[in-house]
Parts: C-alpha cells; sequence; structure tokens
C-alpha cells in the first residue's frame, strides 16, 4: 500500500492548497519537522525575514526593519539581518476535535525583536493580536475558535557579555480553525503577519504599526 494512500483526502487536499499560496517574497518558507503529538497529521513551515541593508531610502520602516536600517547607516549592504521568525502548523484530525471545533487546526508563532524602551508600552500585545485578526479579515480567511497570547521576552547581558544592551523580543502565539480545508488565505495571511512583525511595508489598511525603533 502506498503511505499516500493511508493520508485522509481532506488533509491531502489542505496540503495542495498550501503548495498554491502566494506569501510575500521577502518570507524565506520552508517546511521543518511537524510535531508528532498533536494531531495524527500535520504540517509544518518556518518562516525567517532577512533584510539585506534592511531596506531602501524612503521606505516607512518600522519596528526591527528600522533598526537594521538605521545601522547601515541608510544604505544597502551585504549584511543580511534577521528581521522575524516564525512558524505555521497545520494539524489534521479526521474524528474531529471539540477543543478545535472542526477537523483542522493552524498554529502559529511569530518572533520580532523591539526597541528595549517599547518593552513596557502596555499596548504591544493588543496590537500583536490585532495584526493577526486583521490579516486574516483581509485576506478574508475564515476561521472561528481563535485564541492566542502576546508575550514580551526580555534579555540582559553580564559578565564578560555585560556590554551586549539589552533587548526585548513580542512573541505571538496563536492558533484558530479554519473554515474548511482550503488554507490558502490562511498561509498568505501569515505570510503578511510575519513581514509585519518584520517592519516591513507595506502595512494593510487600518493596521496599526508598532512604534518606531529609534534610529541612532
Amino acid at each position: 500500500m502506498n503511505a499516500l494512500d493511508q493520508v485522509p483526502p481532506d488533509f491531502l487536499r489542505a496540503l495542495e492548497t498550501l503548495r498554491k499560496a502566494q506569501c510575500r517574497k521577502e518570507l524565506r518558507l520552508a517546511e521543518i519537522p511537524a510535531p508528532a503529538r498533536l494531531a495524527p497529521f500535520a504540517v509544518a513551515l518556518g518562516a525567517e525575514v532577512m533584510a539585506p541593508g534592511a531596506g531602501t531610502p524612503g521606505t516607512p520602516l518600522h519596528g526591527p526593519a528600522a533598526m537594521a536600517f538605521a545601522a547601515s547607516g541608510g544604505a544597502g549592504d551585504e549584511t543580511e539581518t534577521e528581521l522575524a521568525t516564525g512558524r505555521f502548523i497545520l494539524l489534521h484530525d479526521p474524528e474531529g476535535s471539540d477543543v478545535w471545533d472542526g477537523e483542522f487546526r493552524i498554529v502559529t508563532y511569530i518572533r520580532a525583536e523591539l526597541e528595549p524602551e517599547m518593552g513596557n508600552d502596555e499596548m504591544l500585545g493588543t496590537v500583536a493580536w490585532t495584526w493577526l485578526v486583521e490579516a486574516l479579515e483581509n485576506h478574508k480567511a475564515q476561521y472561528r475558535a481563535a485564541g492566542g497570547t502576546a508575550t514580551r521576552v526580555l534579555s540582559e547581558s553580564f559578565g564578560t557579555l555585560a556590554e551586549r544592551p539589552g533587548t526585548i523580543d513580542i512573541e505571538l502565539r496563536a492558533s484558530w480553525t479554519p473554515a474548511s480545508a482550503d488554507v490558502t488565505a490562511h498561509l498568505e495571511a501569515w505570510s503578511d503577519m510575519v513581514c509585519t512583525f518584520a517592519g516591513l511595508p507595506p502595512l494593510p489598511d487600518g493596521v496599526t504599526p508598532l512604534p518606531h525603533r529609534r534610529r541612532n
């Protein structure tokens, strides 16, 4: 028996719709090992946004992209800067799940660095969640039972590394149930989210950007 014969048709269809997604060109997307215990069937994609020179003059950058652009002296260079990373996981249980309210579940993770002084901004979590909701709406990706957490991660260095400046990252962990096995729009929306976290334009209409990183 062919291994594909054991894969549910709905999951195969979902995989086909993932391949049709037109993701942002700034996104480096690759399949990664999927978690084995979350569902009988799963596929995972990893993404990173890298920016050589981090932008061009006149580009309305914000967040990590603005800092990378400032660090480059306002001009492109050969050094790539990591702006944001993320994971997109599609889970499938043919028997369905009461927790998911469906047979599919999308689980995502996005992380990007912020200015240290922005770490106390009480609106950061709200803005991050708004990005997710509005990206899904902009792509008309129908969903239900969405939930997630936004976390600020403080990193401080000590001892021989004490001269390193402190950093604050924003992390968004979220999941939702797609309305059907067609998840093309969901991956495209997530692609926009990762780039938005990275500080890359354009921002969808109505989306509020995080405050600009300080330009030294």
